[in-house]
């Protein structure tokens, strides 16, 4: 073997290893980043399991607005009934005088 076919030799030597570290290097980069995207998806997945309940309470809420505001104009409706059921009967008792 000639001086120039050891040195080509030595540096293809060379630059298999530089090729194997680099592979190593992406295949440990590869795995953080899957590992990241991971964990990105759970945490979306988290967030849209909270936005289902979050808009589930709003709507009970609302729900819970409108019976509440019903109560409210039935107490008034009776309170106006009853004004005009005292009016009737003063009304009544003037007519008996």
């Amino acid at each position: 073997m000639t001086h120039d076919e050891k040195q080509t030799l030595h540096l293809f030597e060379m630059r298999v290893r530089q090729l194997l570290l680099n592979h190593k290097d992406l295949l440990q980069e590869n795995a953080k980043l899957r590992a990241m995207v991971e964990e990105r998806d759970k945490a979306i997945e988290q967030q849209k399991e909270e936005n289902s309940q979050l808009q589930q309470r709003y709507n009970d809420l609302k729900t819970a607005k409108m019976i509440d505001v019903s109560s409210a104009e039935a107490e008034g409706a009776q309170k106006r009934l009853a004004k005009l059921i005292r009016e009737v009967d003063k009304c009544i008792a003037l007519i008996n005088v």
